[in-house]
């Protein structure tokens, strides 16, 4: 870790929602150096079933900023992540996901043979519960993404506003029921600090094996 870094409890501690960006650049190998921190977020049976698509360009950013009904964010930031989801992309790479476990010692091969014989199952049994698994999959490397992004002295915004559909075209993808956007997340240099609006405190939503009658 570099001095000006910070440690993943400050960054969680620091991270805010920002608004307003510098159209600065983000070095590329800082860049990627993210994406990689973003690639070792978990996953449901390490399926990994998040597509992510960087938004770099002035006309793929105004037609993104368009289908998220005109916020800033997006055009200012020089770069945005969408997170979308391939419900059944695990189809496409079991075999792949399979072996790297295997060949890098993280699973006996016998697990890797369960997991083959029993997630197709589970994964149908699931059904219009599949999208709802991959998006909080999705959202886990986002979070992933976030933090580290903090750690680097970077901002960036949760976006929920956009309409699904457009996104989906402007990132290439097609109207099909095995795919969906999860969250759009602009990233850069914020134009100034953003000030912590509080939190809950801790006994008002953490509780102990059960929630008390009248505490939601």
């Amino acid at each position: 870790m570099t001095k000006s870094e910070l440690t993943a409890a400050e960054a969680i501690r620091s991270r805010r929602s920002i608004k307003s960006f510098k159209t600065d650049p983000i070095p590329e190998p800082v860049l990627q150096e993210l994406v990689e921190l973003m690639r070792e977020a978990p996953s449901s049976w390490n399926f990994q079933p998040t597509r992510v698509v960087l938004i770099r360009s002035k006309e793929q950013k105004e037609a993104l900023a368009a289908a998220a009904w005109g916020q800033k964010q997006i055009l200012q930031a020089p770069v945005t992540f969408v997170f979308a989801v391939a419900i059944r992309g695990w189809e496409k790479h079991i075999d792949s996901i399979l072996k790297t476990g295997v060949d890098r010692g993280a699973w006996p091969q016998n697990f890797a043979d369960w997991i083959r014989a029993n997630a197709p199952g589970f994964q149908e049994g699931l059904g219009e519960k599949q999208r709802e698994y991959a998006m909080k999959d999705a959202m886990i490397m986002a979070t992933t993404l976030a933090i580290a992004a903090e750690s680097k002295g970077l901002g960036t915004c949760y976006m929920n506003g956009w309409d699904e559909k457009k996104v989906m075209e402007i990132i290439g993808l097609q109207q099909d029921k095995n795919y969906g956007i999860a969250l759009v997340l602009p990233l850069g240099y914020s134009t100034q600090p953003a000030k912590n609006p509080g939190r809950l405190e801790s006994s008002k939503f953490v509780f102990t094996d059960k929630i008390p009658a009248g505490q939601i």
